[in-house]
């Protein structure tokens, strides 16, 4: 299980943060922790790498559109990368 310690890699100012395989419940704790730690590193860009999810559950969208509403609140920008097309089509809707 990817866990906040190792979910995030630092490019130059940006905060690469590599998802677990399942986004759903059981990822809450992992995905804040990585975000808390892209922000206490300083970094003003936040690249969120779905290439290693399997699977998102409505629960994992809720938690992804919470973590763009705090970016967006703390003024940093946000991306994705590793976006299968169900992905895309999903955060598309």
């Amino acid at each position: 299980m990817t866990t906040a310690e190792n979910a995030v890699r630092f490019q130059g100012g940006t905060a690469v943060v590599d998802l677990p395989p399942q986004i759903d419940s059981t990822a809450e704790h992992a995905l804040n922790g990585a975000y808390a730690d892209a922000v206490a590193h300083g970094s003003k860009t936040v690249l969120l790498n779905f290439a290693g999810v399997d699977f998102l559950s409505s629960t994992g969208i809720a938690l992804i559109v919470g973590i763009l509403a705090r970016a967006r609140k703390d003024g940093l920008s946000i991306s994705a990368s590793g976006l299968t097309a169900h992905c895309k089509e999903i955060f598309e809707i």
